[in-house]
């Protein structure tokens, strides 16, 4: 693979700019992988649910007058569904009170 030197200068005015230079990139140890799931509330009668894949990879890039080693982590949605549950026939939002007694007095 060949990089052009301006790309290695941080510059973005460079990058992709100036003579060619022969690099190779090479995986080092394992490949971790890890499963997340995730629930968030979507309103009353709905949930929203997510799974996700973790992939977490050390790089070693190897150029002819330096190695550099770097871990790479990414996350990537696999699946996302949305729960509908029973839609409830009344709906009471109580926050902000105190005590039963000012909720039931409300409710009645």
């Amino acid at each position: 693979m060949k990089l052009l030197f301006g790309s290695f200068t941080g510059f973005k005015l460079l990058a992709g700019k100036g003579p060619g230079i022969k690099i190779s990139i090479s995986s080092e140890g394992e490949v971790e992988t890890d499963l997340r799931s995730e629930f968030t509330s979507q309103g009353i009668n709905q949930t929203l649910h997510r799974v996700y894949l973790q992939v977490k990879c050390n790089v070693n890039i190897v150029t002819p007058y330096d190695s550099i080693a770097r871990e790479i982590t990414n996350q990537v949605l696999l699946m996302e569904n949305v729960i509908v549950g029973n839609i409830p026939n009344t709906y009471y939002n109580l926050e902000g009170l105190n005590g039963t007694s000012e909720a039931l007095e409300i409710i009645e």
